[in-house]
């Protein structure tokens, strides 16, 4: 019996964070630094603890600050984009079922509803739009 795909749920437990000592250059760090593979779970984990109602972050910023809690260079850009579409479609599922905005990883505070990211979420970019608007009043 073929089994169906994954929950998003389910995806935001896949995977530890670890640190990868590069063989060659890569998305701007050289060959021999330490970058970080973060996880689902701690993008959301983060995203809860370190950015506050009302404030924005860059994705960038966003995985320097967890690069730098695992003594690493930098993050992997890729990967982390994965881990953040992961975090927002489960945390819209929740807002679907009755969840409240607080209950859930404020992605829209990450996300720049500009971004192609932003186009490939559910919640879509305007609902970002909106949602940055209404935290700072």
């Amino acid at each position: 019996m073929a089994k169906g795909r994954k929950t998003w749920a389910e995806k935001l437990e896949t995977g530890v964070p670890h640190v990868d000592r590069l063989e060659r250059d890569f998305a701007g760090l050289p060959a021999g630094s330490a970058m970080l593979i973060s996880s689902p779970r701690e993008v959301q984990a983060f995203l809860k603890a370190a950015v506050p109602l009302g404030t924005t972050l860059e994705i960038l910023e966003l995985r320097n600050q967890l690069a730098a809690q695992h003594g690493a260079l930098g993050t992997c850009p890729l990967s982390t984009s994965i881990f953040l579409r992961i975090v927002a479609e489960n945390a819209w599922d929740q807002l679907e079922a009755g969840a409240a905005p607080s209950d859930v990883a404020p992605f829209w505070r990450v996300i720049d509803p500009k971004s192609t990211l932003a186009q490939k979420l559910r919640a879509g970019p305007l609902w970002i739009e909106l949602q940055r608007r209404a935290e700072v009043g």
